[in-house]
């Protein structure tokens, strides 16, 4: 995060001038490189250049949850790491409110593309609803994971048709897949986040120390984890406009 922590310790983590902890950039940065080179599988197959079945397939299926759940576990770390440095509610707040920005600009630029399944509560529209409801147990690790393991269950075991509507599949419990570009409901998801606040209180009572080693990650890689949000926001118009103009030069 980007504030100072709140006490120095010789076993804290190695943390840059900035107050950022490098392995979890290191940490978000793996997680970008792997969204992007699913993205880029997913733009070949909008294109047409390959045959992949993102909606049914185990493989693919899996990989695009182990992405969302990598960043979900990362969003409840940061949650730690911000109540630990005693990060304002205004700074919170505001970092809240470009990634909601972001999650319209999602929306709007996929119905553009995608209007029939363009998205209305993907990842960045979690995230922002999902920090701000659990913010409360950033600094409670047994309850949040208590919640957490619940919130998974409840998810994954419950569903009812009144779930399946545009305007309440945003919650979770749907029987049936969405027609949407990008889908992050509410349940299971949360739990994941819960779970990446129990993570980070283990972690900080180590020292972070299982971890440490990514802190001598590539500078690139950390950058990459320092600014995942405009790198998610403009990957996918330079992958689209890349696969587009090669193409073009192809013919």
């Amino acid at each position: 995060m980007a504030a100072k922590p709140r006490r120095a310790s010789p076993a804290a983590p190695a943390i840059v001038a900035s107050g950022r902890f490098p392995a979890i950039d290191t940490l978000r940065g793996i997680a970008i490189l792997a969204m992007i080179a699913y993205h880029f599988a997913f733009d070949l197959r909008f294109f047409r250049l390959i045959r992949a079945d993102f909606e049914n397939d185990p493989f693919w299926l899996n990989a695009r949850a182990a992405i969302v759940a990598s960043f979900l576990l990362l969003v409840g770390v940061s949650l730690v790491l911000a109540e630990r440095a005693q990060v304002p509610l205004a700074a919170f707040a505001k970092r809240i409110a470009i990634i909601a920005a972001c999650a319209l600009a999602a929306t709007i630029a996929s119905y553009a593309i995608f209007p029939a399944t363009f998205i209305t509560f993907g990842i960045l529209h979690f995230i922002a609803l999902a920090s701000v409801l659990a913010r409360p147990l950033a600094s409670r690790p047994r309850l949040a994971l208590l919640l957490g393991l619940a919130a998974l269950a409840a998810g994954l075991a419950l569903s009812h048709p009144f779930f399946d509507a545009r305007a309440t599949s945003w919650l979770g419990f749907t029987t049936r897949k969405p027609a949407t570009q990008d889908h992050v409901p509410l349940f299971p998801w949360i739990g994941v986040v819960l779970l990446g606040i129990a993570a980070g209180h283990a972690l900080a009572a180590r020292a972070f120390a299982p971890i440490a080693a990514l802190a001598r990650a590539p500078r690139w890689l950390r950058w990459a984890g320092r600014h995942s949000l405009a790198i998610y926001m403009v990957h996918q118009p330079v992958l689209m406009g890349a696969i587009w103009l090669a193409l073009r030069l192809a013919r």
